[in-house]
């Protein structure tokens, strides 16, 4: 067995080793030092002494490619939404993600891509079982030993010196203390959800006289307000808005409010919302609907309010909204688009906002109205991206078609960082003014708007890797000047040190600001 076939085997192990689990310069990653390299080696020839190599090779074998699976979902839901991959939670959005990149990207292209990855895999699999066999198939002599042990030593040695890197001891550990931190996390959740105390209390939101739009802004965050590229043209469409909205005799306030997921996932923060709880993954997002807690929309329901959610991105069955509160829910296909989608979006935000008016805002004596609305044109791909048009205009929304099919597809725009911020920045900005306009159009009657970002987008595209998203009350002042006592500033822009506030506090806020005075202590 030569040198160099010890030395290949040896250099593919230590690649895989070396995998970083977060986006870093690939020359950061290859000058680290692997302390468990020589350990392995060593174990694969010991136990081939020992007559045990294919145990051996088996064993390594699956222990890597395990390993190397964890650390590239990392970098996927690092990339995408600031955190690592949680095997308990986070299996569902496999799915989700496929549907993303599909319109993203395209079909063909994502196919393409796929069965290049698995091509991929299976070489790098085969490669590692190989290797692994290499060291299997090595009979150390005393000497042989000794200087794998001394190589193994030196490698420590760095590593521990702070001149390296500390290995993957401590990434594997970090993951099995993950899972079962999430596991407790999950049993204290289901305590907590069936602890409320507001659960039956009288007079909540006894103060509302008019319909409540609670409006989620998709990837609307921070970044609009901090990040020079988005702030310089959101700021001052905000500053616009703001003496427009005061000119037409409607009180604002905002702040800011931590989100518990960033990139993506926005029924996440839909449910922290509702619920008062802090659901920042699937499973947790699955234990607060089975554990019966009464919701934001069940306080409204219960208060009298008619209820809706109106949904625009729902495009297949949604059977955890029946458990949402809602009296009414109003999918893709019920709000009556008859126009083209923007690629993943299936409807620009205005016609949303005209759907709810059509179909929920209605001046027949019925209760008034509590609805959740989910505007989506700022949600990635990001183009191509709509214009407002008048409010007279929309009818079906046939009257967006030529925007719809308008500039470069997702798979053009997306090969160009750059252009994908463009196209964030842009679509943001048309989301804002479809929001106030939609407040301009009905100043003279206005509903309490509680506009608020979901998330902020993906840490590349934000340039903000922090989890604030935007808040803003608009509407009538008897109602609005209410959250000053939430920490709310006056105007569309709160100051930079605002307090954030975490979005799991909003439900309390809500259903005990505009109560009376019982309900407020």
């Amino acid at each position: 067995m030569t040198a160099a076939r010890l030395l290949a085997a040896g250099l593919v192990i230590h690649l895989l080793l070396i995998l970083p689990a977060a986006p870093m310069p690939a020359a950061q990653a290859l000058l680290r030092v692997a302390p468990e390299l020589p350990l392995i080696l060593l174990g694969l020839a010991c136990l081939a002494g020992a007559g045990m190599g294919m145990a051996g090779r088996v064993l390594v074998t699956l222990g890597l490619a395990l390993l190397a699976v964890q650390k590239i979902a990392d970098l996927a839901m690092m990339s995408a939404f600031g955190r690592p991959f949680n095997v308990l939670t986070d299996t569902a959005l496999i799915g989700a993600g496929w549907d993303l990149l599909t319109d993203t990207v395209g079909g063909p292209a994502l196919w393409a891509a796929t069965a290049g990855s698995v091509v991929a895999a299976a070489g790098i699999l085969w490669a590692v079982w190989w290797a692994c066999g290499v060291w299997s198939g090595r009979r150390l002599a005393g000497r042989g030993r000794l200087e794998l042990a001394a190589l193994a030593a030196l490698s420590v040695t760095v590593a521990g010196s702070g001149m390296g890197w500390t290995g993957n001891a401590p990434y594997a550990l970090a993951r099995a203390k993950l899972f079962s931190k999430t596991a407790q996390d999950l049993r204290q959740l289901k305590a907590l959800a069936a602890q409320d105390d507001l659960a039956g209390a009288a007079g909540l939101m006894e103060a509302i006289d008019r319909d409540v739009l609670v409006i989620f802004v998709e990837s609307y965050g921070r970044a609009s307000f901090d990040v020079t590229f988005h702030a310089s043209r959101h700021l001052e469409t905000l500053r616009r808005a703001q003496q427009r909205l005061g000119d037409a005799g409607l009180a604002m306030r905002s702040g800011f409010l931590a989100a518990p997921t960033r990139g993506g996932q926005s029924w996440l923060s839909h449910a922290t919302f509702a619920n008062g709880l802090w659901i920042a993954d699937q499973a947790r997002y699955g234990a607060v609907l089975a554990s019966g807690r009464q919701g934001l929309f069940h306080h409204a329901r219960r208060a009298g309010f008619r209820t809706a959610a109106v949904m625009p991105a729902i495009t297949q069955p949604w059977p955890e909204g029946d458990r949402m509160g809602f009296d009414r829910i109003l999918a893709a296909g019920d709000l009556g688009y008859r126009g083209q989608p923007f690629n993943w979006v299936t409807m620009p935000d205005q016609f949303t906002l005209a759907a709810t008016d059509r179909l929920l805002r209605t001046s027949d004596g019925s209760p008034h109205l509590f609805a959740q609305i989910a505007l989506i044109s700022s949600h990635a791909p990001w183009v191509p991206v709509p214009q407002l048009v008048p409010w007279d205009q929309v009818s079906a929304g046939t009257v967006f078609d030529a925007m719809a099919l308008a500039g470069d597809p997702p798979e053009v725009v997306w090969r160009d960082r750059d252009r994908v911020r463009h196209a964030y920045r842009d679509a943001v900005d048309y989301s804002l003014e479809a929001v106030i306009d939609y407040a301009l159009l009905h100043a003279d009657d206005p509903p309490l708007m509680i506009v608020l970002g979901d998330h902020q987008a993906t840490p590349w595209v934000a340039g903000d890797d922090r989890p604030d998203v935007a808040i803003h009350l608009i509407g009538p002042a008897h109602l609005v000047d209410r959250a000053a006592d939430w920490g709310l500033a006056p105007g569309l822009i709160p100051p930079a040190s605002q307090k954030v506030l975490p979005m799991d506090r909003m439900r309390d806020l809500i259903l005990r600001g505009f109560g009376d005075k019982a309900s407020q202590t």
